[in-house]
């Protein structure tokens, strides 16, 4: 059985180990090395596949990893790896820049997440829909949250933070505060609207908030257009 281990603290990356002929699928831009014994080969998983992972704006291929040995996988910018478990029941859609690995009894679709959220995250109109029985890891920038929401419970929060969420969760956008907020809120005035039963994954920084503090120049350039 394929074993995967979550390293480091602050700033995470993902290692596995694969035995003879057992095989994983990653994003190929996450991969950092691997063992010599180890092979890849970029598939599509079907031109359809490979053609809606492009429409959100991952790469059109993914890569098969076969072992044996190992394989090492991060994120673009410090955070945590976040592991969740596929019984074959419940899917998720997942921000598809945060997928690093998956288990090949996992299927990659895509899928329409609604104008004002998807553009409101930065994300598109699609987002990663990931289905199977399986394990399945993704990477959040700085920290990573996971609340649970029972029938009726929702809560709000900025759509960049949002990393992932189960199927049939309702979600939206709300208008938040009047002129005020519109003119010096630092959020603006629409936050994502989570609605349960479900689990919903959050992340501590957007991609928004990194730019603004590593290139505050670049980040007021990007506000004004």
């Amino acid at each position: 059985m394929v074993e995967f281990k979550i390293m480091g603290s602050d700033i995470q990356h993902l290692l596995i180990d694969l035995g003879p002929g057992e095989r994983v699928y990653v994003e190929g831009g996450h991969l950092i090395w691997k063992s010599s014994t180890v092979s890849l080969k970029a598939t599509t998983g079907g031109l359809l596949s490979g053609l809606k992972r492009a429409l959100t704006g991952a790469s059109f291929f993914v890569l098969e990893v076969e072992g044996p040995g190992e394989a090492d996988v991060a994120g673009f910018a410090p955070g945590k790896v976040v592991e969740i478990d596929l019984d074959g029941s419940r899917g998720v859609m997942v921000e598809h820049r945060s997928f690093l690995a998956m288990e090949t009894t996992v299927n990659y679709d895509v899928k329409l997440t609604g104008l004002g959220f998807g553009w409101l995250g930065g994300e598109g109109l699609l987002m990663a829909h990931l289905k199977g029985s399986g394990r399945v890891f993704i990477h959040a920038i700085g920290d990573a949250l996971t609340i649970d929401l029972g029938p009726g419970e929702a809560i709000d929060a900025e759509a960049g933070h949002i990393l992932a969420f189960e199927d049939g969760m309702r979600v939206g956008i709300r208008r938040v505060g009047g002129l005020r907020t519109m003119l010096f809120g630092e959020e603006g005035i629409w936050l994502a609207h989570v609605e349960g039963p479900g689990r919903v994954w959050l992340r501590t920084l957007s991609r928004q908030q990194v730019i603004m503090g590593l290139m505050p120049e670049l980040a007021q350039v990007a506000r004004s257009t």
